[in-house]
């Protein structure tokens, strides 16, 4: 059954069932180190997306919407090929969003979220939405992000966080033709492995834009990836996806 949402009819989205959800991708276009290509989150958050409701659509009514591609990318402005929107502007979007799918019978939304860096805007829009129109939102991400306490491989002493061995062996499984291993390095600020509060993912954040580091935009070593990990990772993030949507579908706010 196709479950493209935008491939069907006015009429035939306006026969939905209530108990429908929607599913929107959340990716990011901008730089991710000299070996990967700027779509790299957009990719993941979109190929598993699609998968994920290919899976499971029919046994828990899931409709896929079209991925939003452009997001919060700020703090890799510095970098040519970035395309980012300002908090604002993507807050309104996402409300936009949200307000149209309010107009359908479906009345669960996912943000299936593949930056992390939309992540904290991403919980306030779900709050707003539901306060508005009164959809049941939910933020979930491919895998926990390591900044947001998510696990990072060892060897990346807690920095893994971006272009690095997971996300780059994720690419290497989904498109190998856009990867330049040739290119990859390992940029890992070791002396943020000294604090155990301040640090990605610990209980003090901080503030941080990706030429902070003395980094070429990477933040781990993607000299350790290899397309094998990658699509271990992928049937790992497929699997619990299928796990997520599943709760989703049975989720109700009062017990």
């Amino acid at each position: 059954m196709n479950r493209l949402l935008v491939e069907l009819t006015s009429p035939a989205v306006a026969a939905l069932p209530e108990h429908g959800i929607a599913v929107l991708p959340v990716g990011a276009i901008e730089q991710h180190g000299p070996h990967l290509p700027l779509i790299t989150d957009l990719l993941v958050a979109d190929s598993l997306a699609r998968d994920a409701v290919a899976a499971h659509g029919d046994e828990h009514e899931l409709w896929l919407l079209p991925a939003l591609a452009c997001t919060k990318s700020d703090e890799h402005a510095w970098a040519a090929g970035t395309l980012w929107l300002s908090a604002t502007t993507l807050m309104a979007v996402v409300h936009d969003l949200g307000r149209s799918v309010a107009k359908t019978p479906l009345r669960k939304l996912v943000f299936l979220n593949g930056h992390g860096g939309n992540s904290a805007l991403l919980n306030v829009c779900a709050r707003q939405l539901r306060i508005d129109f009164g959809l049941a939102t939910f933020v979930m991400h491919p895998s926990v992000p390591p900044d947001q306490g998510g696990a990072s491989p060892p060897e990346e002493l807690g920095t893994g966080i971006h272009g690095g061995k997971d996300e780059t062996s994720l690419v290497l499984h989904l498109r190998p033709d856009l990867v330049r291993m040739d290119l990859a390095r390992r940029n890992v600020p070791e002396h943020l492995a000294d604090f155990s509060r301040v640090r990605f993912g610990g209980p003090v954040t901080f503030g941080w834009t990706s030429d902070d580091f003395g980094t070429d935009g990477t933040l781990g070593d993607p000299t350790l990836a290899d397309a094998g990990h990658g699509a271990a990772l992928y049937e790992g993030m497929l699997r619990t996806a299928g796990e997520s949507f599943a709760e989703i579908a049975r989720f109700t706010h009062a017990g």
